[in-house]
């Protein structure tokens, strides 16, 4: 079953890839989202054995992949209850995701090679989650990578597409070469690759040192940081990033299936898996929870200032990762995995419901052209509400609340239970996330679905009303200005609902997004059901999650605060009084520059980094390739043959006397050296 669940999704995509225009949109459509949809249906039983109790770890040889010496790799497929998590996560948006995009792509010239490219992905994800040692881990690592800069820059036609899918690839490459550093540097200390052997050797291995740039660390410390730098390079954590709101130059389905299900998740999952080792070093602990902590409250901040619906999700998943890494940082790492689970629900949900908004409207993804959609487009708009009220963690203790209000608000509470200062100040900090959090998200609701509609004034609509050639998507977020007053009406062009195939991946998701945090949340966090649910899949701190209950009140209610009072400022300064988010980026004029600029990230990097290298690079091709290796080189040998020719060319006259005088003169000086030997 595990066989079919992992290698369906690839063979779909070779079939679809190689196909192509061959076997035509509708074939390859069918052929990788019936792959998906029987993953998807393989991996739920699974799900729910581990969640009855009835099944047990297992792995699944598949072949001998390297052999040299004492180093020796399977490639097997580990299921257990953490792989069967990331099973339901990543094939139940995948899937989804598919079905959307039979509408959402509808009218784009490449389905075939679109739908191999998620396939691919899919797949490349499932290798991750299922891998038994790191090498394998390594692949599905780089997989997602590789299929990320294709799906990123799908529109190759447009520059931008492509300058983001390039920005990933190095960026990541940046991470990964961190995440390489800790597998070779854990196969130096463990001997093997063998994730199960290494956790198993891991607690003996801490307060050890190790040789490293010619000082001695301690070993674990150094091990877990390492990897940790992948981790922040594929969940895009404070410092490495920068790709992840560059990547919504990709199509909407994309987005939603790296934000949701893949790509993102997989430095969380790496790090929960790996919990033993981190466990092992107290620093490494810390780091992850500063890192976390840092990102959850930076990528907040900036989503309260961006105008484009998807970077505004986007940063939020930023910031939703931020939560999911400073609570394994404290060691509630069931915590983190749970909020992994629900923030794949609801957050896909926002992404295509994102995308039915922005289909509805002509390609437009500027809020402020919105306004008003709530009637045009209602099913959209009660997804999206959905969606908001998962993120922002909607619910009453004891009673029922939405997805979020479960994990993220177990996270918080975990950060106070753990007793310690870095723990103290993450719960400060996600508290106050979770006010931002409620406002960005509230902002996007009223401005998009409420007010005046603002349709008139968006140059992609009148594109569309006067049947001109529009572009596959919009770039708004970096203007300085907040309102925009266009006059009242449509100018001839009325939003339209998506089609249903689009629709029903909304419904299914909202499902999630309102019971998924209601109804798993017992095995996910529960002290003693915890630890019977995971089954040793990963470190399970069952005094931390018992503590994590027993907080004070204010404790728990300190998240639902937060919420109400992001919701209100949105509503006043969106709804009540919208002169208020113009006034206020007047007054506080430098504080609203820093964040629309992303806290200048990119213009640090660019003068820190881009401009030298751009430099060195100029220096050597212009000085070291054509002023020294092609000038004295190639361009030299090719010279000196030129010389010799044209000297040679002067000698070959065609004259007999100038031959007989070249002859007179060789012989006289053969003559010479014969006398003169």
């Amino acid at each position: 079953m595990i066989q079919a669940i992992v290698f369906l999704p690839l063979l779909a995509a070779i079939v679809a890839g190689l196909g192509n225009r061959a076997l035509g949109n509708t074939v390859a459509k069918a052929i990788t989202t019936g792959a998906l949809f029987v993953s998807c249906a393989l991996s739920w039983p699974i799900f729910i054995d581990f969640l009855s109790g009835n099944a047990a770890a297992q792995v699944v040889p598949v072949l001998q992949w390297m052999k040299s010496d004492d180093f020796d790799v399977l490639w097997s497929l580990r299921v257990d209850t953490l792989t069967a998590v990331m099973l339901v996560v990543v094939t139940t948006v995948s899937a989804l995701v598919h079905l959307y995009s039979w509408g959402y792509m509808a009218e784009d010239d490449s389905q075939p090679r679109f739908f191999a490219y998620l396939s691919l992905f899919t797949f490349a994800m499932l290798m991750l989650v299922t891998a038994d040692n790191l090498v394998q881990m390594f692949f599905g690592w780089e997989g997602v990578g590789l299929a990320s800069y294709l799906l990123i820059g799908f529109w190759y036609h447009k520059p931008s597409a492509n300058a983001a899918a390039i920005k990933a690839f190095v960026v990541n490459r940046i991470g990964d070469f961190g995440f390489m550093l800790g597998i070779f540097g854990t196969f130096l200390v463990f001997g093997t690759v063998s994730i199960p052997e290494i956790l198993a050797a891991a607690p003996g291995m801490a307060g050890s040192t190790m040789g490293f740039l010619g000082g001695r660390v301690d070993t674990m410390t150094l091990l877990c940081l390492l990897l940790f730098i992948g981790a922040c390079g594929k969940s895009a954590q404070l410092g490495l990033h920068t790709w992840l709101p560059d990547a919504m130059e990709g199509p909407t389905p994309v987005s939603a299936l790296i934000h949701a299900a893949t790509m993102v998740t997989a430095g969380v999952f790496m790090v929960c898996r790996m919990s033993p080792m981190f466990e092992a070093s107290h620093t490494a602990m810390t780091v992850v929870t500063i890192v976390g902590a840092a990102t959850a409250l930076f990528a907040a901040t900036v989503g309260t200032t961006q105008t484009d619906i998807k970077r505004v999700i986007a940063y939020s998943t930023c910031s939703q990762l931020g939560y999911m890494f400073f609570a394994a940082g404290v060691g509630a790492y069931g915590a983190a995995m749970f909020h992994l689970f629900t923030h794949a629900f609801f957050k896909a949900l926002l992404f295509l419901g994102a995308g039915s908004v922005i289909h509805a409207m002509h390609h437009e993804q500027d809020m402020r052209f919105y306004g008003g959609l709530r009637k045009s487009i209602p099913i959209t708009f009660w997804a999206m509400t959905i969606g908001t009220l998962a993120i922002t963690g909607v619910g009453v203790a004891g009673v029922f609340g939405f997805a979020g209000f479960y994990s993220k608000d177990a996270i918080i509470e975990a950060a106070f239970a753990s007793g310690t200062q870095i723990g103290g100040i993450a719960f400060a900090v996600g508290v106050f996330a979770a006010l931002l959090t409620s406002f960005y998200s509230w902002r996007l609701v009223f401005l998009t679905f409420f007010g005046t509609p603002r349709w008139a004034a968006s140059e992609h609509i009148q594109h569309a009303v006067h049947g001109e050639h529009d572009a596959p998507s919009a770039e708004h977020g970096d203007s300085p200005h907040h309102d925009v007053h266009a006059p009242e009406g449509t100018a001839g062009y009325h939003p339209h609902e998506s089609p249903w195939s689009m629709l029903v991946p909304l419904i299914a998701l909202s499902l999630g997004a309102v019971f998924a945090g209601w109804v798993f949340q017992r095995p996910f966090l529960d002290a003693e059901g915890g630890a019977e649910f995971w089954k040793g899949s990963l470190f399970f701190d069952a005094h931390l999650m018992h503590e994590m209950h027993l907080v004070p009140t204010w404790v728990k209610l300190s998240a639902t605060f937060a919420m109400l009072a992001g919701l209100l400022i949105a509503w006043w300064a969106y709804i009540r009084d919208t002169s208020v988010p113009a006034r206020f980026a007047g007054t506080f004029r430098g504080l609203y520059a820093f964040l629309l600029n992303k806290w200048y990230f990119d213009e640090l990097y660019n003068l820190i980094f881009v401009r030298p290298a751009f430099a060195l690079g100029r220096l050597l091709w212009k000085k070291g390739d054509e002023g020294t290796i092609d000038r004295f080189g190639p361009n030299g040998a090719a010279a000196l043959v030129a010389g010799t020719s044209r000297v040679s060319v002067r000698l070959q006259s065609g004259y007999v006397y100038t031959y007989a005088f070249v002859m007179l003169i060789g012989l006289a000086g053969a003559a010479t050296w014969a006398i003169a030997g």
